[in-house]
């Protein structure tokens, strides 16, 4: 059946376990019984267009035989969307060589066009960078894309220049040999100071715009906090978080399931009277248009999936953080 979990809004992912009985068939044989609305010959285009994984390793072969106990993931992408065009849009290239770039992406920039953002994307932008070669690296609707950042997050994220590329880096982030650390301004302070958070994350049965951590179901998360500095007497505090697992929304929806929301959410957040009064004053004054969540992609570490270089990034706060910082 379906399972929406990390993935696009306008895609849709089937989850399928491999029985004793199916011991051996073939990949495409396979979906074609399980999922009854997609023909064969579609089945067979989205495995060799790398949307289809097996216990998180991607598979490019139809023919491709099955082992009890399995896990067959398919993602179905919208066929309605147009290709995105290039956009003379500036980026913040942190670096770049002939195989990857990283881009420090602003708070506001959407990562790829969908519905309600057709233009002025991320992929917008590095279609205009890159040039005609970068069309259709890892996908046409999300070239060189290999993982997202929330619209109003800003920070570090990778982009795959080519085809060999954009592979090695999908499985790093598969086998979770990325790291990656972000800082949040959260409310209240974490007890204890440093600590892992673990509970699985999937749709909230209450409101299907949001993620929540669920009893059963939904996808391994894990996030590792460190609470960097604290603020205003207690009323929020600047934290570090790593991530060993990669969901969507997970360190705003692990830190509200503390009980320590993000300053700024507008889907996870709690701006109530409450907590707003116990800020300083030009904090309360600059919290009236703060409009997003306080949270930024710091850093960035993996080893070239081509050149087997030992990469590391890190990026200032971008500058309404700073701004909320000093009015902490």
């Amino acid at each position: 059946m379906p399972d929406n979990g990390d993935i696009a809004n306008d895609s849709q992912m089937y989850s399928l376990i491999v029985s004793d009985a199916e011991k051996k068939q073939r990949l495409d044989r396979f979906l074609v019984q399980h999922l009854s609305d997609l023909s064969r010959s579609r089945i067979q285009a989205l495995i060799t267009e790398k949307c289809l994984t097996i216990d998180e390793m991607i598979i490019e072969t139809p023919n491709y035989r099955l082992k009890p106990g399995q896990t067959v993931r398919l993602i179905v992408p919208s066929a309605a969307d147009p290709e995105p065009v290039a956009q003379n849009i500036p980026l913040d290239i942190v670096y770049e060589d002939p195989y990857l770039l990283i881009v420090n992406k602003p708070s506001g920039m959407v990562v790829h066009p969908a519905p309600g953002n057709s233009d002025g994307t991320l992929v917008n932008a590095l279609l205009y960078h890159c040039g005609d070669d970068f069309k259709g690296i890892g996908g046409v609707r999300r070239p060189g894309i290999v993982h997202r950042i929330d619209k109003d997050t800003s920070g570090l994220m990778v982009v795959a220049k080519t085809d060999e590329c954009h592979q090695g880096l999908v499985q790093l982030f598969a086998t979770h040999d990325i790291e990656r650390s972000y800082n949040a301004i959260v409310w209240s302070f974490p007890k204890p100071s440093v600590g892992e958070i673990k509970g699985n994350i999937g749709r909230s049965p209450k409101n299907r715009k949001k993620m929540a951590v669920v009893p059963t179901g939904g996808k391994r998360a894990i996030t590792h906090y460190k609470t960097l500095e604290i603020f205003s007497a207690g009323a929020a505090s600047l934290i570090e978080c790593r991530l060993e697992t990669g969901r969507t929304h997970q360190i705003r929806v692990h830190m509200t399931h503390i009980g320590h929301p993000l300053l700024g959410d507008p889907l996870y957040g709690s701006q109530s009277q409450s907590r707003t009064k116990n800020l300083p004053e030009a904090a309360q004054n600059l919290m009236k248009n703060f409009q997003r969540q306080a949270l930024h992609a710091k850093t960035l570490g993996f080893i070239h999936p081509i050149t087997k270089e030992k990469l590391f990034f890190t990026s200032e706060l971008s500058r309404d953080l700073k701004d909320l910082i000093i009015s902490l």
